[in-house]
């Protein structure tokens, strides 16, 4: 079975340019099969605010609204996408992007909440496995957005992290998928303010024991529960660490591996 890397970039390292080059020159040096998820930074925040459209954030979430589902549209799925890929092609590696309308790769639906309308935001109903397997073998790097639709016409925004989670277990019975979260931290921290307390390692028994200890900061928990979950379908591993740090990442020498053992 061919190995596939499926890794999300997030954080502030989609917003500098020094960081976000570094992490692109290590994700087209890896020999196998690669997808790159991405999210858009603090730009399309930047943009909304000079147009003044306000920004709802809930526990992290941004409310989507028909201004800012605009602005999300064209910074994900426009700017920063081409851009990523742009700066592929440099370093020789042939990198398609997408999102997920394209090709029909990700259908979502507008998530239903009791109490919080989230707006135009999604949530994942099905991937497009036998496309992306296409795409893969013809030896592409495929970089994707995290703008999704619901085969109504209707764009949607949803959580990039997710997406990564899903295309990997959608992709887990055609490869041995490993998912990588890269971001600004060295890994998931016992202390948020401390890099130098990374937990090499979480399994379900551990995670259960931080969580009831309050040991794990609250924006890490969304991460770690899709991951998780990724394992639960079939993802052979998870790592969550710094971007820079990619290819320690890949080898398990940095970050914090999420297993099921």
């Amino acid at each position: 079975m061919d190995k596939l890397y499926v890794i999300k970039i997030g954080g502030n390292i989609i917003d500098d340019e020094k960081k976000l080059s570094s992490f692109l020159k290590s994700f087209a040096a890896i020999e196998e099969k690669k997808i790159l998820v991405h999210g858009g930074g603090k730009l399309a925040t930047k943009l909304a605010e000079k147009m003044g459209i306000e920004q709802k954030l809930v526990e992290g979430r941004r409310i989507t609204d028909a201004e800012t589902l605009k602005i999300v549209t064209m910074v994900y799925a426009g700017y920063v996408n081409k851009n990523i890929v742009a700066q592929l092609q440099r370093f020789n590696c042939n990198a398609m992007g997408l999102s997920g309308v394209d090709g029909d790769i990700i259908l979502a639906h507008k998530r239903k909440h009791p109490v919080i309308d989230f707006g135009f935001v999604g949530d994942v109903d099905s991937i497009n496995t036998p496309l992306l397997k296409n795409l893969l073998k013809q030896n592409l790097s495929l970089v994707v957005a995290p703008i999704t639709h619901d085969q109504g016409g209707q764009l949607l925004n949803t959580n990039a992290d997710t997406v990564a989670q899903e295309i990997a277990k959608a992709l887990s019975s055609e490869f041995a998928v490993k998912l990588i979260y890269s971001f600004e931290k060295s890994g998931v921290l016992m202390d948020a303010d401390d890099e130098s307390t990374v937990i090499r390692s979480i399994n379900p028994v551990y995670y259960k024991e931080l969580r009831a200890k309050e040991k794990i900061f609250a924006g890490m928990i969304p991460k770690l529960d899709n991951a998780f979950a990724a394992l639960k379908s079939g993802v052979d591993k998870v790592i969550i660490g710094k971007a820079e740090e990619l290819e320690k990442l890949m080898n398990g020498t940095a970050g914090t591996t999420i297993n099921n053992e």
